[in-house]
């Protein structure tokens, strides 16, 4: 069958970010310039904990009670700042970097006196409405509370919290919203329609110099505690199907003073924002390494597993295994910002591994599948089976490990086997610790259960479901053959399973589901559905056209609906009407990737879409969000894949990429390149509460674009001309959708002002540790 590539893979974005917004009654024009951050040294390891850990604390703004100056209507404070917000501006407390740095076991009694260094940054709005009224906005749960001194007429008790802060009428038809998001602060200027966004005025007080960026378009502001660098805006509009950049950016107006000047734009069409690359890190050794699954908790740290060669492959003191057995699988954990190993271990025998597939619970314990040629592989005494099934000859057996949450200890580990070929694919977990493994088996005596679905194994090469209880021990919750190779694997909250492949012309499929017959070339792609007790199927439905099918990625909601992607030859392979792709991109020899959402029932397309340009394409990795948005990653060679803005190709022989599809399935929210000049490919995808998509595959590319400051910015491993060496990568790119104009833009009838302009501004704060 025409692919790719032949291994399932992984790619590039711009130094921007992607949002479309489509609300018809209140479309935004949006400039949304990130602050890049402080200019500061790297902190110790101890230190950058402290700093992690306060790091999680979400941002908000404390309403004035008189714990501060009776010009402060709201207040908040972070690591290394606090900020105070009066009707007419606000005030930023910057801390110097080396006064936090500062270890107080370190410090002399005297030098314990030494006043704190750092400055003020006073920002006004010149001309503003010194009237405006402030408010609060989404009161949080939490209250302070203030015990200062002996004299209980001072203390101040239940304290309100908030969300946003924001200001009405701070300029003629021009309200400012102040919220946070992961520590950052972000200011947004809503400018309503026949209000001029030229009269917005930045007047900065305290910084030793204001400028813009002559190359980039930046601003940036210099202060004795570091330097502020704010993005400039990206902003373009789709006219007819073209993307038309709207010219605007910082202007500015008078010393320390800053405006913005806006092109003129059509207000009633969508605008999109480029996505911003968070964090970009290399992760490997001098030898080749390859990401192959990741996942993510809900504090943001990122868990990913793979492949290692490299004895010096990055492992952190008092890990599982820190040296390198033979040809090893890796579990790593990376902080939330990308900058530090949190844990990394090698994970194997004497012989190879590979990890496939990774899952973390809320405790954050690692689940790890894949597949093992080593008889020494490290399994636990109860393991449902310690010892190794196979023969190193014939490629050895699956294997599923729980490792803790220190990556210190398993918790439980275990072949799963019989004597021939057997691999763990892809991995899922329930909240109860259940673990469900998919993948594929060549052997006649694979461990099943009584009464599973399927007891016997098919001629060739069959698939399986196996789930196994919380301790991974004694024995199997139920464990089935599948007449083909399982690539993915999902579990919703009743405990049905889903499960897809590729599959070939004997497949059973379930009456009424949405394609019953085989559809033709070597393989189609299929999607199945397993009850919570494993013994029959609730679904079961081929998907594929005449060409060449077969599906990697899976990914379900909280309703039950399956999001698939992968590879297709076919140009018949079923499409939706108004989905955004409907007919095939590629040529002879090449593949398209596809993107479809399959309803509860496993009856109808919600929809399906082609993603491919003129070369080729593979899907290999689908994560979904609460909303609905599908995040797809895999690999592509065509210079016209489909992106937003100003995504370019890296030049490789390959890049990976990153799409984010709306949910209805019709448009992009954003899609970029993720490559450089060598090649690339995105192997898996994971996306968190905030909608921030993490990325892990590898990279050959000596040019692929690492962030500063991320865990490892330059690549270890080096090609020697004639062998491709690679390194793994892990890349977060966040989506930050500003907040839709306050509520009371509508009048009382609930009809809505016509379109209105927002003018983002995100602040990154620093996040040096407190000591």
């Amino acid at each position: 069958m025409p692919m790719s590539r032949a291994v399932k893979p992984l790619a590039t974005a711009s130094r921007r970010k992607v949002v479309v917004f489509k609300n018809a009654s209140r479309r935004m024009f949006v400039l949304f310039p990130f602050v890049v951050g402080f200019a500061c040294p790297a902190a110790a390891a101890a230190d950058a904990r402290v700093s992690e850990a306060y790091g999680k604390l979400p941002l908000h703004f404390e309403a004035n009670r008189g714990q501060t100056h009776e010009d402060v209507r709201f207040l908040a404070r972070g690591p290394g700042f606090s900020l105070f917000l009066t009707p007419t501006g606000a005030a930023l407390t910057l801390i110097k970097p080396e006064s936090l740095a500062r270890k107080p076991a370190a410090r002399s009694r005297a030098e314990s006196r030494k006043p704190v260094t750092g400055s003020v940054l006073r920002m006004s709005f010149a001309g503003a409405n010194p009237a405006a009224r402030v408010a609060g906005l989404e009161e949080l749960p939490g209250k302070a509370n203030y015990f200062i001194g002996n004299d209980p007429a001072k203390w101040r008790t239940n304290v309100p919290t908030y969300a946003k802060v924001h200001y009405r009428e701070v300029y003629p038809g021009i309200d400012l919203v102040y919220y946070g998001k992961q520590r950052q602060l972000e200011y947004d200027f809503v400018v309503r329609p026949g209000a001029d966004p030229g009269a917005i005025a930045l007047r900065f007080a305290g910084a030793d110099k204001v400028e813009v960026d002559d190359v980039q378009g930046d601003l940036v502001i210099h202060t004795a505690a570091g330097t502020l660098r704010q993005q400039k805006p990206f902003i373009y509009q789709e006219v007819g199907g073209v993307r038309k950049e709207i010219p605007g950016g910082y202007v500015l107006t008078g010393e320390h003073q800053v405006g913005f000047k806006v092109a003129p734009h059509e207000a009633s069409r969508a605008l999109v924002i480029d996505p911003v690359l968070s964090y970009s890190t290399y992760l490997g050794g001098g030898a080749d390494d390859r990401g192959r699954a990741i996942a993510v908790d809900a504090d943001g740290n990122a868990y990913l597993t793979g492949r290692t060669f490299s004895p010096d492959f990055p492992t952190t003191a008092g890990a599982f295994q820190t040296t390198l057995p033979g040809h090893s699988a890796f579990v790593t954990k990376l902080n939330p910002t990308g900058s530090a190993l949190v844990y990394s271990t090698y994970l194997g025998g004497n012989n190879s591994e590979v990890g496939y597939g990774i899952a973390v619970d809320s405790a954050g314990n690692a689940f790890v599948t894949g597949n093992t040629n080593s008889s020494n592989f490290p399994t636990t005494p109860t393991a449902v089976q310690p010892t190794f099934g196979g023969d190193v000859s014939n490629g050895g057996d699956a294997f599923v490990t729980q490792l803790d949450a220190a990556g210190s200890a398993l918790l439980y580990s275990t072949y799963l086997g019989g004597s021939g070929l057997d691999e763990g694919s892809a991995i899922a977990v329930d909240p109860a610790g259940n673990a469900y493994v998919t993948g594929l088996t060549q052997s006649g005596n694979f461990p099943t259960t009584l009464g599973a679905f399927q007891t016997t194994p098919a001629s060739g090469s069959s698939g399986f479901v196996t789930k196994l209880n919380p301790a991974g021990s004694v024995s199997l919750i139920y464990s089935t053959y599948l007449p083909a190779g399982g690539s993915g694997i999902a579990v919703d909250a009743s405990g049905n399973v889903y499960v897809t492949g590729g599959a070939g012309i004997d497949f059973p499929t379930t009456a009424g589901a949405f394609q019953t017959t085989y559809g033709g070339g070597i393989d189609d792609g299929f999607v199945a559905k397993l009850d919570p007790t494993g013994s029959a199927l609730v679904y079961s439905t081929y998907l594929g056209g005449s060409g060449g099918d077969v599906i990697f990625g899976l990914a379900v909601d909280a309703a039950g609906n399956a999001y698939v992607t992968g590879l297709t030859d076919s140009t018949d392979f079923p499409t939706t009407m108004g989905a955004f792709q409907t007919t095939y991109g590629g040529g002879t020899f090449v593949s398209d990737a596809f993107v479809t959402k399959l309803d509860p029932t496993g009856c109808a397309l919600v929809y399906s879409t082609y993603l491919g340009g003129s070369g080729g394409e593979a899907g290999f990795g689908i994560a979904v969000d609460s909303a609905g948005n599908a995040f797809v990653t895999g690999e592509t060679n065509s210079s016209d894949f489909p992106t937003t803005a100003t995504a370019t190709y890296g030049g490789g022989s390959w890049d990976a990429f990153v799409t984010k599809l709306d949910a209805a399935g019709s448009a992009l929210v954003y899609s970029t390149y993720l490559g450089g000049s060598g090649s690339d490919a995105g192997h898996a995808i994971a996306v968190d509460a905030s909608a921030d998509a993490y990325v892990t595959g590898f990279t050959a590319s000596g040019d692929f674009p690492a962030t500063a400051g991320s865990f490892q910015a330059t690549p270890a491993g080096v090609s020697d001309g004639f062998f491709t060496i690679a390194d793994a990568f892990v890349a977060k790119i966040t989506d930050v959708v500003p907040p839709p104009p306050p509520d009371d833009q509508c009048p009382p009838l609930g009809v809505c002002l016509p379109p209105v302009v927002c003018l983002p501004l995100g602040v990154c704060l620093p996040q040096w540790p407190f000591q």
